[in-house]
């Protein structure tokens, strides 16, 4: 695997950190700026608006620019939206510059995720997808837990100075590593980037996300309820779990983008079949300390086990414009998590029991899985008898010739 792709992964890594951390600030946060704890939530909220506009519009507005140009202005965005988060004077200028962190989140990794993809051999790319998503699920392990006590420590704005950092570091091995390129599409302009959205099986495609991951946000963002009031965990105990998530996550991811390589629509099925189960057998694993452990531990493997396969399904549809679909992905993920989030919630309100988000998100994951069939339907009347699925790039691509040379 090229040494490329740990520059995806650093910024990967700062994009999952920066993403997450807020919610475990904002205790802090709003005891600093003199507002309330669910005003103060709505910073989680104006980040994840930030990545659903900014996806599919920064990916079509710089599809006639060099992908390695794209990709460390893109995190120049990030890191000016992080460093005035931390100089954010009041709530109203954190909500903008939230915001404005959020912006380059999803086409960061609708393009990487097609220069990793270029930089491969065809067997391994989702592989190579799999490790730039490495820094993202990496973040959950190390990056938020670190980031948060540091803001617990040192001030909620010092985290930010942190995760500017990064990105800066970031910026230094995007322009060391990433090998020179030329424009990342023909020049049809942003008309011809969004015709190729309409084609069904691409949106097939991203409502499998939708509805696989707001089934894994239907359950973790009520995660902390069920550890404290179904297990019986102490409060205190909640971190090292989340970690637990994160390294379930971590392994899941590596685990999909190997089996994807070998197949790929298997690999979706299975995982999101798997993610069925264990939500299903959340309300039993809930019971004792020790199976709840293991429960969010197989939560996050099977819900990142699709990761890769998902963001590849859907490049492989949208074949004419690949970075523009792969940053809708993106954007689909982060409805999921607030749409998961809310359908989990509508459960909890209505009196269902503390695991009850779980059984929502296992009918979320069934959805996902019905979607899924539907598109697999789809494309066997749309592929000839004896056809093969394409995967998105040439055997031989620019940035690998590049690499090698």
């Amino acid at each position: 695997m090229p040494l490329a792709l740990l520059a995806l992964a650093v910024g990967a890594f700062g994009i999952g950190t920066t993403e997450f951390v807020m919610m475990g600030l904002l205790p802090e946060v709003a005891d600093d700026l003199h507002i309330s704890i669910p005003s103060a939530g709505h910073l989680v909220s104006a980040y994840a608006l930030g990545v659903v506009i900014g996806a599919p519009l920064l990916a079509a507005v710089t599809a006639r620019m060099s992908r390695r140009t794209v990709l460390i202005s893109l995190m120049g965005l990030f890191v000016a939206g992080n460093a005035l988060s931390a100089l954010a004077p009041d709530n109203g200028w954190l909500l903008a510059a939230r915001f404005l962190s959020g912006l380059p989140h999803g086409a960061f990794f609708g393009v990487g995720a097609v220069v990793a993809t270029n930089m491969v051999a065809p067997e391994r790319k989702a592989r190579s997808v799999s490790l730039m998503f490495l820094g993202l699920t990496v973040a959950n392990v190390a990056g938020v837990p670190v980031a948060t006590l540091m803001g617990q420590n040192l001030g909620w704005r010092a985290t930010f100075l942190g995760v500017s950092a990064i990105g800066l570091a970031a910026i230094a091995a995007l322009a060391f590593l990433i090998p020179h390129d030329h424009e990342h599409t023909t020049a049809q302009g942003l008309r011809g980037e969004l015709a190729a959205l309409r084609s069904l099986p691409v949106w097939l495609s991203l409502g499998t996300t939708v509805a696989g991951f707001g089934a894994l946000f239907s359950a973790y963002s009520y995660i902390t309820p069920m550890l404290t009031g179904a297990a019986g965990y102490a409060g205190a105990s909640v971190t090292l779990l989340l970690a637990l998530f994160g390294v379930g996550a971590t392994a899941g991811n590596l685990l999909g983008g190997r089996l994807a390589d070998h197949s790929l629509r298997g690999t979706l099925f299975g995982g999101l079949a798997s993610l069925v189960v264990v939500l299903a057998l959340f309300p039993l694993l809930m019971r004792t300390e020790l199976t709840a452990a293991v429960a969010v531990i197989l939560l996050g493997m099977a819900a990142f086990a699709t990761g890769s396969p998902l963001q590849l399904m859907v490049m492989e549809k949208a074949a004419s414009a690949p970075s523009l679909a792969s940053s809708a992905n993106q954007a689909a993920f982060n409805l999921a998590n607030a749409g998961g989030a809310w359908i989990g919630g509508l459960a909890l309100a209505a009196g269902f029991g503390v695991t009850s988000p779980a059984l929502a998100g296992a009918a979320l994951a069934v959805l996902g899985l019905a979607v899924a069939a539907l598109a697999y339907t789809v494309d066997r009347r749309r592929v000839p008898a004896g056809g093969r699925e394409r995967i998105v790039a040439s055997h031989v691509p620019q940035e690998a010739e590049a690499v090698h040379h």
